[in-house]
């Protein structure tokens, strides 16, 4: 059975500030949280909705990432990110979801399975979570998400939309 998926920030932002966190649990009943990622997600301050959901919903678990082995830190990302991808490579039965594209090429290299924030949106099409994924993709890049329209007209064709 796979481990918990565990997450960076980005996608933790923008999933709850769109309302969407329920979504991750397509995934699995837990994801896990690094603790490199809540802290940066604490420094926005106690009013902000995705500090608001750290601290009450359940599912979301923080955990103490394990070093990083070199091989990670060769890649100089952020401490989120690191600590995503750490998490991933030590435990590896376990997807990261991280939207950063030098994080995802990272996790290429090293084999480590990836999803971001459109590719969790396109598992809730595909599963019939929600109706039609363009209008969440749209609200997503209207809360600061770069999303080009490139990016997400394919993104569309794949779930026939």
């Amino acid at each position: 059975m796979a481990e918990p998926p565990v997450i960076n920030a980005s996608p933790l932002i923008f999933l709850s500030r769109g309302g969407l966190l329920d979504l991750l649990q397509l995934l699995s009943d837990e994801v896990f949280v690094p603790s490199a990622v809540a802290l940066e997600i604490q420094q926005r301050g106690a009013e902000d909705p995705t500090v608001i959901a750290l601290q009450q919903t359940k599912w979301l678990t923080v955990v103490e990432a394990p070093p990083t082995p070199e091989i990670i830190q060769s890649w100089d990302l952020g401490k989120g990110e690191s600590s995503v991808l750490t998490w991933a490579y030590i435990h590896s039965d376990t997807e990261a979801i991280v939207d950063d594209l030098a994080a995802r090429r990272c996790a290429a290299v090293l084999g480590i399975p990836v999803r971001g924030t459109l590719g969790l949106i396109l598992t809730a099409k595909q599963r019939g979570k929600i109706s039609a994924a363009r209008p969440i993709l749209e609200n997503l890049r209207s809360l600061g998400m770069y999303l080009s329209d490139r990016v997400i007209n394919q993104a569309l064709k794949m779930v026939d939309e």
